[in-house]
């Protein structure tokens, strides 16, 4: 069910027109696995919503044979523009009825920097990848979608990149660069927070996973990275907005297998993972209040 839009939400709801949120993501399909909930949950809200991505994944692994030969390492090299086609349908996925959602974005345009791949393969040395792209362009690129769009609310990664990939760390490294230039330029700051699992959630999912499909696992103790419940700043409830995400899940199917249950999914390594519904953020402005764990990321913006 979407949700309700009542007189009692938040800030976002009453200044609708301009309250604006920005989430940066690394490649097509990790806006839906972090942040596909609160995406979906504030669009139904009315707030303007944007994915910029930083690249278009071309060195993901295909699950299954009918896209398997689009792969960068021994194939056509096409995986790229096809995860575009994923990302829009995913982002479709997430909108209601009746909203105009965000459409596919690329941080410098599709195509401008490649998917690094992980760490000490030969992909993270391709001219084009983002681990080798100039940290002073990247910066200059990010700061101006920014101050373009101009939202009150950036969404980004920890400084771990999540689970350890370049990209991911980069988005990080080049987020906290491009924040203060983009502060500096449009004379306000932001409310930034980073994507990250919370500890007692991921293990309260877990538990309530019933069936395995075949082929999968169960992660081993520590696999899934996540955060001790007291490292938590804000908790969004996504639980009304909750199918959005799985359909959009399912759209990225050359990268994520969604359970029969709905209620779990799994990337190429076949792990489960269960679709969570509270996704969970660490806000790392200068205006964030130790102690106080937020219900709504726009809390106390003013529209």
């Amino acid at each position: 069910m979407d949700a309700a839009v009542t007189g009692a939400e938040s800030a976002a709801v009453r200044g609708a027109e301009s309250a604006r949120m920005l989430l940066l993501h690394a490649h097509p399909d990790d806006e839906t696995i972090m942040t596909g909930g609160v995406i979906a949950e504030y669009l139904a809200r009315g707030v303007d919503v944007r994915v910029l991505t930083f690249t278009l994944g071309e060195e993901g692994e295909v699950i299954g044979d009918r896209w398997a030969q689009l792969v960068a390492d021994g194939g056509a090299d096409q995986l790229g523009g096809f995860r575009i086609g994923e990302l829009d349908a995913a982002l479709a996925a997430l909108t209601p009825p009746g909203v105009l959602g965000p459409r596919p974005r690329f941080l410098g345009g599709a195509g401008r920097w490649r998917d690094s791949g992980m760490a000490g393969t030969p992909s993270a040395q391709h001219p084009r990848a983002l681990f080798q792209a100039t940290p002073a362009e990247l910066t200059a690129a990010l700061a101006d979608e920014l101050v373009a769009f101009a939202p009150q609310v950036i969404v980004t990664y920890d400084e771990a990149g999540t689970y350890g990939h370049p990209d991911h760390k980069r988005v990080h490294e080049i987020s906290q660069a491009a924040i203060p230039v983009a502060r500096e330029r449009l004379g306000r700051g932001f409310k930034v927070y980073e994507s990250v699992t919370q500890t007692s959630e991921l293990t309260r999912g877990l538990a309530a996973v019933r069936e395995i499909p075949d082929g999968w696992r169960m992660p081993h103790d520590g696999e899934l990275p996540s955060y001790p419940d007291e490292a938590i700043t804000a908790a969004i409830d996504v639980s009304r907005v909750l199918d959005r995400k799985v359909r959009a899940l399912a759209a990225h199917a050359t990268q994520v297998t969604v359970a029969p249950s709905r209620t779990e999914y799994a990337l190429s390594n076949n792990i489960v993972q269960p679709v969570m519904p509270t996704e969970h953020f660490i806000r790392t402005d200068a205006d964030r209040v130790d102690g106080v764990v937020e219900t709504d990321l726009f809390a106390g913006v003013r529209p």
